[in-house]
């Protein structure tokens, strides 16, 4: 039985050691030479007293970062990534809930940790990779290490304004490497365009089955997202096959027409997440790549990635919402009412979930993770947690779960209780919305509606007429060249609410 993600490493190395793993465009690591630096860095740490702690890597996104996650991992440690696009602030924050002892950096970053005011261990990453593995070291780490040992922090947002740190274990990510394998149908001549920092969980999907089967993931520049045309052309050139991406980055590339002058010409998986996708833009894809496979996933970071999958298996119509499936194998969704029990046929339901996905809760926050990692109220028996997602979902009447908005998306506008996200929909029907994000005043009472493309407000409006009951219309339209997006890609909902907006056009 599997025990530790190195497994994977440790029988692809030897059978492709001279082909490339982890490439960013210029520079690019091979599968021998992953192991080596990541053995390499494993024995440095170990040797200055590191054990089943939290190390730092902040580092730019390269392949050199994803070989330190490794390094860290042999060390018998649990890595932490970061890198240079974090805010400054963030970085403070986390650093005091880590405390860490050791920071692995580069010649980009190492300022950016002096300049915190760090006092710990600080390693470049060049003189960690370069010393000699100690095999019988490492040996003996990994006999003491268990599969339900920590593997990684990544951080979300805290509704305190102070981030959590999400703990996964060896167990959990290689059950969701396996069923996401084995439903995506990655192997060997896979070719992953990453989309998402290395920062995110979302990375997971790429970098783990590339140890797994002998694949290639290319690590996209951030910066060709603000360039479809060169993005496609980017995809094209690397031959990559296999993309799982937020659902932004795929519209970015549909709603400004980058698809009527250039098509991936290799892509044959394309999966997408975190948001819903606009039916419009999805027919985009379909008729831009009729062979092509798409799926839909689901899954909060606390239950290490994704949690459900469905793949698109017939046409939807503008105002439909394309499902999220069913759980993977050996994960358990539970859809509660308000009364926590199971919700009927057609009924709204908070989506929860059960299983080896769980992570282990949230580092050194006792009482946030007692207060989203529950007793399953069905179960009186014996222990068994679930995790609230806080999103709500319901079943179609083919028995497919359908996402239907964050609990905190729902509002009370002129009486009505409204869901936003119907909104955006809405809006993104129009023929000339690339984009669309609702937003609510509380204080005011006002729902405002940013959207990208070439229609002018008030067509939105009087489009939306047609479409909306009048306490759902937006109060305030704005159009903008390009709705500002998280780190992840994702819209930024948050600045948009707060007028954090660049100029209209």
């Amino acid at each position: 039985m599997q025990r530790n993600v190195l497994e994977y490493l440790e029988a692809t190395a030897p059978r492709l050691p001279e082909k490339v793993a982890f490439h960013n465009g210029t520079e690019g690591l091979t599968f021998g030479q992953v192991s080596r630096a990541a053995r390499g860095i494993g024995t440095f740490l170990a040797e200055r007293g590191l054990e089943r702690e939290p190390v730092v890597v902040f580092m730019e996104k390269h392949p050199k970062s994803v070989a330190a996650f490794f390094g860290v991992v042999y060390s018998g440690c649990f890595y932490v990534p970061i890198d240079e696009e974090m805010p400054l602030y963030r970085v403070e924050l986390i650093f005091q809930t880590l405390k860490p002892r050791a920071v692995l950096c580069d010649e980009t970053t190492r300022k950016a940790v002096e300049d915190l005011g760090y006092t710990g261990g600080l390693y470049g990453y060049e003189e960690a990779a370069a010393c000699q593995p100690d095999q019988e070291l490492l040996d003996r780490i990994r006999g003491a290490q268990l599969d339900t040992d920590p593997l990684y922090i990544v951080f979300t947002s805290g509704s305190t304004g102070v981030p959590k740190g999400v703990v996964a274990c060896h167990r959990s990510v290689i059950d969701y490497i396996e069923q996401l394998s084995a439903t995506l149908g990655f192997n060997e001549d896979t070719v992953f365009g990453n989309q998402t920092p290395l920062y995110f969980d979302a990375c997971l999907k790429e970098l783990y089955p590339t140890i797994k089967f002998g694949a290639t993931t290319y690590l996209i520049p951030k910066s060709l997202f603000l360039f479809p045309v060169k993005l496609v052309d980017y995809l094209n050139e690397h031959k990559i096959n296999t993309v799982c991406w937020v659902v932004s980055a795929l519209t970015m590339i549909s709603g400004l027409g980058a698809l009527k002058k250039t098509v991936p010409q290799y892509l044959h998986t394309i999966a997408f997440g975190s948001e819903v996708f606009p039916i419009r833009q999805f027919n985009l894809w379909r008729e831009a790549l009729p062979q092509a496979r798409f799926t839909n996933l689901y899954g909060p970071t606390e239950a290490t990635g994704m949690s459900c999958f469905y793949h698109v298996d017939r046409d939807f119509a503008e105002g439909e919402a394309i499902p999220i499936g069913r759980p993977f194998p050996n994960t358990g969704i539970l859809l509660l009412n308000e009364k926590n029990q199971l919700a009927g046929p057609g009924e709204t339901g908070e989506i929860c979930i059960r299983g080896t996905c769980l992570t282990m809760g949230y580092y050194r926050m006792p009482e946030k993770t007692a207060e989203c990692f529950v007793q399953n109220p069905l179960n009186d028996a014996y222990p068994e947690l679930i995790y609230r997602t806080g999103d709500l979902g319901r079943y179609n009447d083919r028995g497919e779960l359908v996402f239907v908005s964050r609990k905190d998306y729902q509002i009370k506008h002129m009486g009505h209780r409204v869901e936003l996200q119907e909104i955006e929909a809405a809006a993104s029907a129009h023929p000339s919305v690339a984009a669309a994000c609702a937003v609510f005043d509380k204080e005011k009472d006002r729902i405002g509606l940013y959207y990208a493309g070439g229609a002018e407000p008030g067509e939105v409006t009087a489009f939306l007429k047609e479409r909306l009951p009048r306490y759902m219309i937006p109060n305030r339209m704005e159009r903008l060249e390009r709705l500002p997006l998280t780190p992840n890609g994702k819209i930024d909902r948050k600045a948009l609410a707060a007028g954090q907006v660049p100029a209209g056009v």
